[in-house]
């Protein structure tokens, strides 16, 4: 295991089949990379998942783990298949079927930020990516579906919730005229990903503070509610957006005025999704 391909924290006491990670909210930007990228620093971390670690931080707290990715989406995107490789960006690769993330620069190791920059000179060695998937993809995944597994063992089902944020602007073309534009997305892969009675749950959690949810539009999830996603298996997995305008200046890349109050209610939301995979909650249920 590479030391520092994510950070695991784990709960005092486990009580819930509810497991939290975030692929995208990773900083540890390796110096041979800023070195090497078009991008100055600031550019480079439009990418991010900014302080989406921070928003989730009480989770270990309710009995639930938390993953965080370390490595920065820029870097290598752990929201992607490992062979989601982009012939543009890496010698010694070939076009095979159309992919879309590929077509637009964001495989495995993305060719662009957000606005569609590019991040390198010219193309990459396949030796230097298949080395970031071997020391940052796999131990993250690995982790992941251990985790997954713990959660099946000792609870008879596992509730994986994917932490994404989203820009502001994502919701310019699906809010309606004259109506609240949403300020979360779930994405369940349109029923694929998620049995249908998780996602209502977590769904009334939000609109419980006031929030506007909305589903599957324009982010229905990616690779890891794809390849997690087995709720005939009761493996459920719920890519949970939010809009970063509630808790950061987008611009600056800090948290904004609201960030505080922001993360108190998404608190009182874990804790409600935490309950649903509750040992306790489930027994007085049946």
């Amino acid at each position: 295991m590479t030391k520092d391909a994510y950070r695991l924290i784990r709960p005092e006491q486990w009580r819930s089949s509810v497991v939290f990670a975030s692929p995208h909210s990773g900083r540890d930007y390796p110096w041979s990379f800023l070195r090497g990228t078009l991008l100055d620093e600031h550019s480079i971390r439009t990418s991010e998942d900014a302080f989406v670690d921070r928003l989730y931080e009480a989770a270990p707290s309710f009995g639930a783990p938390l993953l965080l990715a370390a490595a920065p989406r820029a870097f290598v995107d752990l929201n992607r298949s490992a062979d989601e490789l982009d012939p543009a960006l890496i010698d010694g690769i070939r076009s095979t079927t159309h992919n879309p993330r590929i077509a637009s620069g964001l495989g495995v190791v993305p060719r662009v930020v957000a606005g569609g920059r590019s991040i390198y000179r010219g193309k990459l060695p396949l030796d230097e990516v298949q080395g970031r998937i071997t020391r940052y993809w796999r131990p993250y995944h690995i982790m992941l579906q251990r985790l997954l597994d713990e959660a099946h063992a000792q609870f008879g089902e596992a509730i994986l919730i994917d932490c994404h944020s989203m820009p502001h602007e994502a919701m310019d073309g699906v809010a309606r005229s004259g109506a609240r534009r949403p300020d979360i997305v779930l994405g369940d892969r349109f029923g694929a990903s998620a049995s249908g009675w998780v996602v209502d749950r977590i769904e009334a959690a939000f609109e419980g503070t006031g929030l506007v949810v909305a589903r599957n539009a324009p982010f229905a999830g990616a690779y890891t509610t794809q390849h997690y996603g087995r709720p005939i298996r009761q493996q459920h997995v719920v890519q949970i957006e939010v809009d970063r305008a509630l808790y950061m200046n987008e611009q600056l890349i800090r948290p904004n005025g609201n960030f505080v109050a922001f993360q108190k209610i998404l608190t009182g939301v874990i804790s409600r999704i935490v309950e649903i995979g509750a040992r306790d909650q489930r027994l007085a249920a049946e």
